[in-house]
């Protein structure tokens, strides 16, 4: 978990101080480190590697690449789509969780952002 959570850091500390290259190479490598470390090599391998999520692995895995060769910001966009391409099945269940939450949940509920979460909660996309 530690792994993982340095990287989600790295990555956003990268991302405000103005997409900084190394930083966002160490985000990346940890992250995705942590990741086949919290669930093991195998099941990172089953999750990225499914035949309906080949697209996302690609713009996903294509964006850490393209990061670490030295585009960060391209990397980045790259990195995001295939994150939400990749995640999208989770984002129901972490909607249900947050709504939960007593200060979060009543955020959730304001009427500017009740619509856009209320979309993102309808996912017909499961993992």
């Amino acid at each position: 978990m530690g792994l993982t959570g340095f990287g989600v850091f790295f990555l956003f500390f990268g991302m405000i101080l103005f997409f900084d290259k190394a930083l966002l190479a160490i985000g990346n490598v940890l992250f995705v480190a942590g990741l086949a470390f919290v669930i093991g090599l195998e099941r990172t391998f089953r999750f990225f590697f499914q035949k309906h999520k080949m697209k996302a692995t690609g713009f996903f895995l294509g964006g850490v690449f393209v990061v670490l060769v030295g585009w960060p910001l391209i990397g980045m966009i790259f990195e995001i789509y295939g994150f939400f391409l990749l995640f999208r099945g989770f984002f129901p269940v972490v909607i249900g969780f947050i709504r939960r939450v007593p200060v979060l949940g009543s955020l959730l509920n304001l009427p500017g952002i009740r619509s856009f979460v209320d979309k993102m909660g309808e996912s017909n996309n499961m993992v």
